[in-house]
């Protein structure tokens, strides 16, 4: 029985020894979010536009296997940045990272879930507040949509208390970082649409589904 005890023991230590990489996440310099081992074989990097349906099919097909399979593993570290379209998609940036980096993932992947409401309600706000709040300040331009449109009723229903939302929204460091991020997205690299990708700094040239990029992923890490 010692014996068995002390085998369990060591297994035990063991496996508390070994991180779960998805854990582990942290704001760059840039603004932008990063999840896995700083030190993984393979990076990849996702610009993303919260107004995308396309970005929204894949967070919704890649998610799990992209944590489960490659990042709890140490073996793909993940860089999300914005490609802001619209000022609907400004707003849900700027709530993606209430929270800071330990919220920021779960923010997003809500985004995206509830995307089909939350913008299904924004045609009908634009058609009926638009020259209203034209006449606002940004920050209440800002306010105004996450109320209109329902995306502050998501982020209290994740922990977030009104005033949290309201001081997200009015950050302008985030609100810089969130535009410098979407001015290198769209006038220097000059990206065709969202989602887009690099890999190990590469453009990925496939199709924006999981399979391709998942192809791609496999690809980098054999290289190495």
């Amino acid at each position: 029985m010692r014996i068995f005890a002390l085998v369990l023991g060591a297994f035990a230590l063991v496996s508390a020894g070994a991180p779960n990489w998805v854990s582990s996440v942290r704001i760059q310099p840039n603004g932008a979010f990063v999840m896995g081992k700083p030190a993984a074989p393979a990076r990849l990097v996702e610009y993303l536009s919260y107004t995308c349906g396309h970005c929204a099919h894949f967070t919704g097909e890649a998610s799990a296997a992209l944590k489960a399979g490659y990042v709890a593993k140490g073996l793909v570290t993940v860089e999300v940045r914005n490609a802001v379209r619209d000022r609907y998609d400004f707003t849900a940036a700027l709530l993606a990272r209430c929270g800071g980096p330990s919220k920021f993932f779960g923010n997003s992947e809500a985004l995206f879930a509830t995307q089909a409401t939350w913008l299904g309600k924004a045609s009908a706000f634009e058609a009926s507040d638009a020259e209203r709040i034209s006449k606002l300040p940004m920050n209440d331009v800002l306010k105004a949509i996450a109320k209109g449109v329902g995306l502050d009723a998501l982020m209290r229903s994740r922990g977030l208390s009104p005033a949290q939302i309201d001081a997200c929204l009015s950050d302008t460091v985030a609100q810089k970082q969130v535009v410098a991020m979407s001015n290198e997205a769209w006038t220097v690299r000059k990206i065709n649409g969202t989602p887009s990708f690099l890999i190990n700094g590469n453009a990925f040239e496939g199709p924006g589904s999981w399979a391709a990029v998942e192809a791609g992923l496999k690809a980098a890490l054999a290289a190495k």
